[in-house]
C-alpha cells in the first residue's frame, strides 16, 4: 500500500525501450498510483497517445502550446501536481538537453520548471553510454540533483552487450517503493536537524577580527539536501555572502559564542552537522577603539579558546542528537588526522577534506571529501560540485539514522 494514491508524472522519451513505459504504467495502476504522461515527439514514433491514454485513464500531454489546456500553464501545473517525475527512457539526446538547461518542448520545460524529484531511466547503446560526452552529462545531471535508475548491463536491441540497457519496469517499481517508503518514514518520524556553516569572527577591536577562509557553501548545501529529504532543518550561519533559500530556517550569527548559544536553543534535534569553520581562539578582551599599531599593543593582546560546539554536541548525553557529523578541514594527512578527530570528538561521521589548494574546499564551488564513520569505514567522493557532495552526505546520514531507529525499535 506504499504507492497507493501517489501521483507520478511519466515522460516518455524517443527510444526503442519506450514500449516498456506501458508495462510500467500497468504495474503502477495495479497499485493504485495516479498517473499523468507527457509523450515527446520522438517518443510518439514508438508508442501512441491512444495506448497511453487507455492505460492511464488520463489525457496524454504532447504539445506545449495546447489550446485546450493553455490556461493551466501545463509545464507548471504538471510538475506541481506530481509527487515524483520519471523519464523513461532517458536518451543520450535528452540527457544532453537537460545538461545545458534546454526548454524547447513540454517535456524539457516541465523538467526545468519542476520542484520535485526527477528520476531518469537511461537506455542507449553501450558505446553511447560510455562516451565521454554522455558521462560528462551524467555527472552534470547528478550535480543538478537528478536521480538515476540504471542503466544496467545486458543485451541491447542492436544485439550488442554491455552497460546501457534500461532498468526493467519491475526494477523501477521496486525503486519507487523504496523511495516512497523512505519519504513516508521521514515524514512520520518528523526528523529535525541543525547545520552550522561559514566562519565565525572574533573581534580584536571594531575593525580587526580573527577568522578564516570558509565560504559556508558546503554546509549550506548540506542543509538544503537534508531539507529536500523532508527533514526539518535549521541552518546557523556565520558571516558569508551566500544568498539563502527561503525554504530553510536561517539564523545568522557572528561569533563562536553566539553560534554555541544558538545551537543550544535549537536542541533537541535528531541530526547535527557541524560544517562551520569555527575560530579556535578569541581575544579575552575586545578593545572599544581601534588598537594603535605598536609593538606593546600587539604583545598585550591575549587570547583564549572558544567553546567546542562539536565536542559539546557529541558528549552531552542529555541532548545528544542521534547522528552527530563533524567536518575536518586539513592541509596534510587528511584521512589520518580526521580519524584521530572522530575519536577525540566522539562523532558518528567525519567529513574530511583537503583545504590546501584553491581548486577545492574553501571559497570553491567544488570539493573532494572522505566520509569516515566511527568504525573507520571510509567512503571517498572524488572532486565534484558541493551540491552533489552534500546530497551524498545527506543520504548517508538519513540511511544511518533510519537504521539506528530500526535497531532501537
Amino acid at each position: 500500500m506504499i504507492l497507493k494514491n501517489k501521483k507520478v508524472l511519466i515522460i516518455i522519451g524517443g527510444g526503442i525501450s519506450a514500449y516498456k513505459a506501458l508495462d510500467l504504467i500497468r504495474l503502477l495502476k495495479k497499485n493504485n498510483v495516479s498517473i499523468k504522461t507527457i509523450l515527446t515527439k520522438s517518443g510518439k514514433e514508438f508508442v501512441t497517445p491512444l495506448s497511453i491514454t487507455t492505460l492511464t485513464k488520463n489525457k496524454t500531454f504532447e504539445d506545449i502550446f495546447d489550446k485546450n489546456s493553455e490556461a493551466e500553464i501545463d509545464h507548471i501545473a504538471l510538475s506541481r501536481w506530481a509527487d515524483v517525475i520519471i523519464v523513461i527512457p532517458a536518451t543520450a539526446n535528452l540527457m544532453t538537453k537537460l545538461s545545458i538547461g534546454k526548454a524547447e518542448d513540454l517535456a524539457t520545460t516541465v523538467l526545468l520548471a519542476s520542484n520535485k524529484d526527477i528520476l531518469l531511466v537511461p537506455a542507449m547503446n553501450v558505446r553511447m553510454w560510455l562516451h565521454k560526452a554522455t558521462q560528462r552529462n551524467f555527472k552534470t545531471l547528478l550535480d543538478y540533483g537528478y536521480n538515476f535508475i540504471g542503466p544496467v548491463k545486458g543485451e541491447m536491441a542492436c544485439g550488442e552487450y554491455g552497460e546501457g540497457k534500461m532498468s526493467s519496469p519491475r526494477q523501477i517499481y521496486a525503486y519507487l517503493k523504496s523511495y516512497f517508503n523512505k519519504r513516508n518514514l521521514v515524514k512520520n518520524k518528523n526528523y529535525k536537524a541543525v547545520v552550522t556553516t561559514g566562519p565565525t569572527r572574533e573581534y580584536l577591536d571594531p575593525i580587526r577580527y580573527i577568522s578564516n577562509e570558509s565560504s559556508g557553501k558546503q554546509g549550506y548545501e548540506v542543509a538544503l539536501a537534508l531539507n529536500k529529504l523532508g527533514i526539518k532543518t535549521k541552518l546557523i550561519s556565520g558571516p558569508t555572502s551566500l544568498i539563502f533559500s527561503k525554504d530553510l530556517t536561517i539564523k545568522k550569527i557572528v561569533t563562536a559564542k553566539e553560534m554555541m548559544n544558538e545551537v543550544k536553543k535549537t536542541l533537541p534535534v535528531d541530526i547535527a552537522v557541524c560544517a562551520a569553520a569555527v575560530s579556535d581562539y578569541k581575544p579575552i578582551n575586545k578593545n572599544k577603539n581601534k588598537i594603535k599599531k605598536n609593538i606593546s599593543n600587539i604583545e598585550n593582546i591575549k587570547i583564549e579558546k572558544n567553546p567546542d560546539i562539536l565536542n559539546y554536541l557529541s558528549k552531552n548525553n542529555k541532548t545528544r542528537p542521534k547522528i552527530v557529523v563533524g567536518f575536518s578541514a586539513e592541509t596534510e594527512n587528511v584521512v589520518q588526522n580526521s580519524k584521530k578527530k572522530i575519536k577525540e570528538k566522539y562523532c558518528d561521521l567525519i567529513i574530511a577534506n583537503d583545504v590546501s589548494t584553491k581548486e577545492i574546499g574553501f571559497n570553491s564551488d567544488y570539493n573532494k571529501v572522505f566520509i569516515i564513520d566511527k568504525n573507520g569505514k571510509i567512503k571517498s567522493i572524488p572532486k565534484n560540485k558541493k551540491s552533489f557532495i552534500a546530497a551524498s552526505i545527506a543520504k548517508i546520514i538519513l540511511d544511518k539514522l533510519l537504521m539506528n531507529d530500526k535497531n532501537i525499535n
